[in-house]
């Protein structure tokens, strides 16, 4: 799909014309004042070209890798140049980087030679392998350039020559590759990529020690990570008995994901039914409001069911990314509008809470409170930061949001049979293959209004097929659909509409949403969030930041009578802001005392959850006491 949207437009415009150059500088080490990264000068020290050691984490060469394929998204959305140079010179220095047999990793090559494939727990040589090739198949399929492509299917004949039944055993300890060698026997038709994939997922729980034989069998560790943690792992169970959402968070979804495209290609039961339960244990139990899912910062990881802590949260933005594909490959196997729904929270509110507005800073945690004094510096709450970091030395997450947005067409429609589905209403044009072909142009003012129009445009004079349109959960059944000005003829099912007809070019659809206000209620068992409400508007979660409504946002109430009133706004280029007629508490300077305090009537302010953080350092907050 062509994105031609108010609200995207200009996002993607931005990470293609500021992000991606700025993070180019960033990976070269030329923006000053912001951490290093040393990503592009690992290469050049393992192709010879340059002297020096090996700087960052062991997983570096992933970060250029998810520049690289944000790069070659850009390229589909709109020519580029100079963009297009500088990945061909990138690609060509890793090119040079690659050791004969195949092998690419600048970790291993420049300082443990002598280690590789020693320790798959920890060192991420399979998990960079998975990054390097997605970003090889995004660019061949943006290009047609194949010398990517070609770097990475040696680099991935080497794995698929080392590991399999038969062959040397292991498990990454990081999930990626799975998901890398689906799409690249996707791009290829070479089915030893997709049996490789099967191998590592069936392989994973197996043998729940597997990590501790492995630490055993070498005499060196990189992190000194405890192998005895199966859960933390995901290597407790086979994947088809896992029934929760466990352990490092992004691991875990990454791995949900693989899942889901190993159960739509092959149509296994089994599998699919593995997919659905981990799906139900993380939205029902396990997300945040705003999308997020990893709830404590030890470990980056899932904790039980309904432990979502808001001031000293994870919610690393790489893991609502993560949920984006997770849901994506669901929707490709039965299209459910719970996947779309979550599917857009992740997208309106805890991925774009990760980057600031100007694309020059970015978040890894995504807090649901912040309190100044607090947050960013007492001991247990230092993840938490009040703002957004040019950079950081662990850097998976800003690359991860400049290759998602890139490649949003890729989320909005797909097909299954006869039928098409718009399962985002993003504003552009979108070719599909069904009745021999047909354009649908889609228009809206989407996330702040819920008019959507959509234009068909057969190839032939007539095409009989039928167009599924999500209705979204948060509407409260509040929708009208209709064809050519009339009620249209629509079953509803699973949360899509679906009209099926003899369409006409010119014919036209209208979906009118109701956008409204909407408090929300956490479960009784989210002890943080007890006696709270939250504020939705359509797809986007509201929050209240201190620089509105002053200090101490934890002395604000929202009473359950007040009126919440929504207007049109300058603020963020346009945003709709949510005024509410509240109170604050005003206590007496002691600690504690048996005189009740005061209370005075305010009038607050809430914008948007993924703009907070963008005008000043001060607190905010999502869920309010009622």
């Amino acid at each position: 799909m062509k994105i031609k949207d108010n609200f995207w437009s200009p996002i993607q415009n931005m990470i293609i014309d500021t992000v991606l150059p700025y993070q180019a500088d960033i990976l070269e080490d030329k923006v000053p004042g912001a951490e290093k990264s040393g990503a592009v000068n690992n290469f050049r020290i393992a192709a010879g070209e340059a002297e020096g050691e090996f700087y960052g984490m062991v997983f570096q060469d992933s970060d250029l890798a998810k520049w690289l394929e944000a790069a070659a998204y850009a390229l589909t959305v709109k020519p580029n140049a100079a963009l297009e140079k500088k990945a061909d010179d990138i690609i060509a220095l890793i090119d040079r980087a690659q050791e004969p047999d195949g092998y690419l990793n600048t970790f291993f090559t420049v300082k443990e030679p002598h280690h590789k494939w020693q320790n798959l727990l920890e060192c991420h040589e399979l998990y960079c392998s998975g990054h390097m090739i997605e970003a090889a198949v995004a660019y061949y399929n943006a290009t047609g350039k194949d010398a990517f492509l070609n770097i990475m299917r040696r680099n991935a004949d080497l794995i698929c020559t080392r590991f399999g039944e038969g062959k040397t055993r292991g498990i990454p300890g990081h999930q990626e590759i799975e998901l890398a060698l689906f799409r690249l026997y996707q791009a290829t038709g070479e089915k030893e990529y997709l049996k490789t994939a099967q191998y590592f997922l069936d392989e994973r729980g197996k043998e729940p020690s597997y990590f501790e034989a492995e630490l055993a069998s070498r005499d060196w560790f990189h992190w000194a990570h405890g192998p005895e943690n199966k859960f933390y792992a995901q290597n407790h169970a086979p994947v088809r008995e896992q029934k929760e959402a466990v352990g490092h968070s992004v691991r875990a979804v990454y791995m949900y994901t693989a899942m889901a495209a190993i159960a739509a290609e092959t149509g296994e039961e089994a599998m699919l039914n593995a997919c659905r339960t981990l799906w139900s244990n993380i939205v029902n139990k396990r997300m945040y409001i705003t999308g997020g899912v990893g709830s404590t910062h030890i470990g980056e990881a899932f904790t039980v069911d309904y432990d979502l802590p808001n001031d000293s949260i994870y919610a690393e933005t790489c893991a609502s990314i993560a949920m984006v594909f997770f849901a994506r490959k669901m929707l490709e196997i039965e299209p459910i509008g719970e996947y779309a729904d979550i599917m857009e929270k992740e997208l309106y509110n805890g991925i774009l809470s990760g980057m600031q507005l100007d694309g020059k800073r970015f978040f890894y945690v995504n807090p649901l409170e912040v309190v100044p004094g607090v947050s960013g510096q007492v001991p247990n709450y230092k993840h938490v930061l009040p703002q957004r970091p040019l950079w950081y030395g662990c850097a998976c997450c800003p690359p991860n949001v400049a290759r998602l947005i890139t490649s949003l067409g890729q989320y909005a429609w797909s097909e299954k049979g006869n039928a098409v589905f718009s399962h985002l209403y993003m504003g552009g044009s979108v070719n599909l293959k069904a009745a021999g072909g047909v354009r649908i142009d889609c228009e809206s003012n989407y996330p702040y209004g819920g008019d959507i129009q959509y234009k068909v445009s057969p190839e032939a004079d007539t095409a009989d097929f039928t167009l599924a349109i999500r209705i979204p959960a948060w509407c409260k059944g509040e929708w009208t659909l209709s064809v050519n000005g009339k009620p249209a003829q629509a079953e509803t099912t699973n949360g899509y509409a679906y009209i099926t007809r003899k369409w006409r070019s010119g014919d036209e659809v209208h979906l009118a949403l109701a956008m409204k206000p909407i408090r929300m209620y956490a479960n009784t068992n989210v002890r943080d969030d007890a006696g709270c409400v939250s504020i939705t508007y359509g797809p986007l979660v509201y929050c209240f930041e201190a620089c509105d409504n002053g200090a101490s946002l934890a002395a604000l109430r929202l009473p359950r009578s007040a009126e919440i009133s929504d207007e049109k706004s300058d603020l963020f280029g346009g945003t709709v802001i949510l005024k509410v007629e509240g109170l604050r508490v005003e206590s007496c300077e002691a600690l504690y005392s048996d005189i009740p305090p005061k209370v005075k009537p305010v009038n607050l302010k809430a914008v948007p959850y993924f703009a907070w953080g963008n005008r000043e350092i001060g607190g905010m907050r999502v869920w309010m006491l009622e």
